[in-house]
């Protein structure tokens, strides 16, 4: 497989952070070869998805977005923690958000929020994806949320994957321990137009050749100690089984949406392409929005970042219960840690992991509310405090999946799916 580089995003610790995608089954392109090494393309093309069980979407705001000026506004404060922007009230007492929120604030009842986590000092998803931060999880290799996903909804995905990353792939989204077969299908580059058969290969050319190629696997396959052949097997009969019922490639054509929808979504259509990837049966679905570095500038960035992401949640919330997918759908927002109370000489917010919020909707969990308070000047959690694999539990537990099973790493010790169980009880009513 060729790893190729995707756009590259720059943090303030100077190292450059870039999404990679896969040239192959699940990255960039599909390959003949990749397409081929396994499965049956007619049942493929007979598998529908189910909605049967409960999706997610992950959105990611990479760079650590300001608690102080999204979710946990404090309007009593002195004006260099308080900052420049007003809190308004939402649509369920006693409750206020940010003024470049508003939407959201109309739609309080159907969100929440926990304004108490606490997260550590680093520049990477891996904490919010796996529950374990990137210096532990270069070590032990936990898999991401999604992948956990994976691994458990096995064969019955049919032609769907269980795991899409409309964001590339990162550390964070990586399966570890569970193998490759596991890894996000990540749409980018010319995934979208790889998507269908070549010229002129039609299903029962597909078999022929199929079998030709197995041969040659076979032998491979004896030969490879390490297991990788065997999740690469995986890996592409999902990618034949995507090419030939087109449920993927369907999914992600937002030509087939209606284009008043596509209108109101203009400017955030990834939050439209997710809606459509868990309506086609995607069981978890990653994307990201903006960056959220701000040691300068904070606020001319957040005013025009802010109404993008209030834009966003509104019409994918608003959607998935117009739908009737709200209690099947838990959507979460955040980054990796919050920034500081108080404002630098540089009109901005530095890194602050001692407390941050999150956003979080549907999936079950009981709306309407803001879970737990930071202190008055933002600096730490006054009450309630909660780790992020905490929220991270509650919404294992909302997807139906108890993140106290375990699976086996690459050594064959049993690991728990997180070793931070206890959930955020208030989202559980």
């Amino acid at each position: 497989m060729l790893r190729i580089l995707g756009s590259a995003r720059r943090f303030c610790d100077g190292a450059s952070r870039r999404d990679f995608l896969q040239i192959g089954a699940f990255g960039a392109g599909l390959t003949l070869a990749d397409m081929l090494r396994g499965g049956t393309a007619q049942a493929a093309a007979k598998k529908q998805p189910s909605r049967s069980r409960k999706s997610a979407i992950m959105i990611y705001l990479p760079g650590g977005p300001s608690h102080m000026d999204m979710y946990d506004l404090k309007p009593d404060a002195p004006v260099e923690f308080r900052g420049e922007f007003k809190a308004i009230d939402t649509n369920v007492p006693g409750v206020q958000i940010c003024e470049h929120m508003p939407l959201q604030a109309k739609m309080w009842d159907k969100l929440a929020c926990v304004r108490s986590l606490v997260s550590v000092d680093e520049h990477s998803d891996t904490l919010v994806m796996t529950g374990y931060p990137d210096r532990v999880n270069r070590i032990a290799e936990h898999p991401s949320f999604g992948s956990v996903v994976s691994k458990l909804r096995g064969e019955d995905a049919g032609a769907v994957p269980p795991f899409v990353s409309l964001r590339g792939m990162s550390r964070g989204t990586e399966p570890g321990y569970l193998g490759i077969a596991h890894r996000p299908f990540t749409p980018g580059g010319q995934g979208n137009s790889n998507l269908r058969l070549a010229n002129g290969v039609t299903l029962d050319r597909l078999e022929d050749r199929k079998g030709l190629l197995g041969a040659f696997d076979d032998t491979r396959r004896e030969i490879d100690a390490t297991g990788s052949m065997a999740g690469m097997d995986a890996y592409t009969e999902k990618a034949m089984e995507m090419v030939t019922a087109g449920v993927v490639r369907d999914a992600l054509d937002l030509k087939k949406e209606d284009p008043k929808v596509v209108e109101r979504y203009k400017g955030v259509e990834s939050f439209l392409t997710a809606r459509r990837l868990v309506e086609a049966g995607v069981g978890c679905v990653t994307l990201s929005i903006g960056g959220w570095d701000t040691h300068g500038q904070n606020f001319t960035t957040l005013k025009r970042q802010l109404p993008q992401v209030d834009k966003g949640i509104a019409n994918l919330i608003q959607d998935l219960h117009d739908r009737g997918m709200a209690e099947d759908v838990v959507t979460v927002m955040w980054g990796e840690f919050g920034r500081t109370p108080k404002v630098n000489m540089n009109a901005g917010r530095d890194h602050w992991s001692p407390v941050m919020s999150a956003m979080i909707a549907g999936g079950g969990l009981k709306m309407g509310q803001a879970v737990g308070a930071s202190t008055a000047k933002g600096e730490r959690p006054k009450d309630r405090p909660y780790s992020v694999p905490q929220l991270l539990s509650t919404i294992y537990r909302a997807m139906g999946i108890d993140p106290s099973q375990t699976f086996n790493n690459g050594a064959g010790r049993p690991m728990y799916i997180l070793d931070e169980r206890e959930p955020v009880k208030e989202l559980l009513g």
